[in-house]
């Protein structure tokens, strides 16, 4: 069962950071956004974030193994307090150190599929300096 678990538990989580990987920004539609229209408004969303991508960061890469590492070691605390209550100090290591590192690589994969902060703030900042207004991103 354990050895079925594990890649679906992966399989699940990287199909749902595709889904986030696509985050835009929404912009307010001012006079500019109606005077330009929708489809040069995505030109310059797709512009800016290529020029964004250039010059910082879009994920936090690290975000995933440091998910890992953390959770590992909880798990681990964890699974070895287990452990030692019910008799099996070893196994409760193993699995809980296997469980705390699968979960704390799933959360790790979730914060690397958000776009980094300064690379948001980038593109926000050059949809402003070409007239539109980014309100937030999804």
């Amino acid at each position: 069962m354990r050895k079925v678990a594990l890649p679906v538990v992966i399989l699940l989580a990287l199909t749902l950071i595709g889904c986030g990987a696509n985050k835009r920004p929404v912009l307010y539609p001012n006079n500019h956004l109606k005077m330009v229209g929708n489809a040069q408004a995505e030109r310059d969303v797709d512009e800016c974030m290529q020029t964004a991508e250039t010059y910082v960061k879009k994920n936090q890469d690290s975000k995933v193994a440091e998910g890992a590492v953390k959770g590992g070691a909880v798990g681990a605390a964890t699974g070895a307090a287990v452990g030692a209550v019910t008799g099996n100090f070893g196994r409760g290591l193993a699995a809980g150190a296997a469980g705390g590192a699968a979960g704390g690589a799933t959360h790790g994969l979730f914060k690397a599929a958000e776009p980094s902060p300064v690379y948001k703030n980038f593109v926000n900042r050059c949809l402003k300096e070409k007239g539109y207004e980014p309100m937030g991103w999804q």
